[in-house]
């Protein structure tokens, strides 16, 4: 008798939001899960959910990713060879909103610690492992904020744009592999992060949503197929088409026009 041997993936900022949604989708595929996040009690639950409703094993990992020593120690389970990771999912990261001047100095270096240079090591530490066995992946979480300079929330386009153009280069480097590398630039989607952001949507008509299962169906397929980028739905794909033939100089000055009127 065989013993199949389940997949492991693991996801950052699975506690709420798209890594959430991602565990779920991953779980009922039959991954085993490695859930990373802050809040223990959340992992905790989900991992429970995790086990009742698809029998997965659902390992907890709390870690703040934007401090040195906790992500370290993520980098060790990720790139440990005795228990492979299959897939990484670097969904954790945050936004700020304001004027760039304006905003605590050290809030931005800390955004730029966990969006960039975590996502840099985590995926540093899962590729030699899987380039080895010749198998696996990453899939890399950026916005289609990525694409074009965002005044009010500069720091946070900037590093979606860094996490586009970094995993694109890598995606090219891993031909012939047999592992993966996508990023996922999603739109506007429900989650806590615009709270968190102190962002006012408010103003974003409703047409424009999508819900994080949604958002993680696309990208699970678009990674089946080996796609370098998944950008959901085909208004955001019109949005990153746009911005990608349009010269920053006029997507700029429009992303100014909608803040300044976010702000009265």
């Amino acid at each position: 008798m065989t013993t199949t041997v389940r997949r492991v993936a693991l996801v950052t900022g699975a506690s709420a939001g798209i890594g959430r949604a991602f565990a779920l989708a991953l779980a009922d595929r039959g991954h085993d899960l490695v859930l990373v996040a802050r809040d223990t009690e959340r992992l905790e639950e989900l991992a429970e959910e995790l086990r009742a409703a698809y029998g997965a094993s659902a390992e907890v990992l709390t870690a703040d990713l934007s401090d040195p020593a906790a992500l370290a120690r993520v980098e060790a389970r990720v790139s440990d060879r005795d228990r492979p990771i299959d897939l990484l999912v670097n969904n954790a990261g945050f936004g700020t909103s304001g004027r760039f001047a304006a905003l605590p100095v050290e809030r931005e270096a800390q955004e730029i610690q966990l969006n960039v240079i975590a996502l840099v090591r985590l995926t540093h530490a899962a590729l030699g492992a899987q380039i080895d066995r010749g198998r696996g992946g990453v899939i890399n979480v950026g916005s289609i904020a990525g694409y074009q300079p965002t005044p009010g929330n500069a720091i946070y386009g900037a590093t979606k744009a860094f996490v586009r153009s970094f995993t694109q280069g890598v995606h090219e480097e891993l031909k012939g592999s047999g592992v993966k590398c996508m990023v996922l630039s999603p739109g506007f989607t429900r989650t806590e992060f615009q709270q968190r952001a102190g962002f006012d949507s408010s103003e974003v008509p409703g047409f424009l949503w999508q819900d994080a299962p949604t958002v993680v169906q696309h990208a699970l397929r678009a990674y089946d197929k080996g796609r370098a980028e998944c950008v959901p739905g085909p208004l955001n794909t019109a949005t990153a088409v746009f911005s990608a033939v349009t010269p920053h100089s006029v997507t700029r000055r429009i992303a100014g026009v909608v803040v300044s009127r976010s702000e009265k």
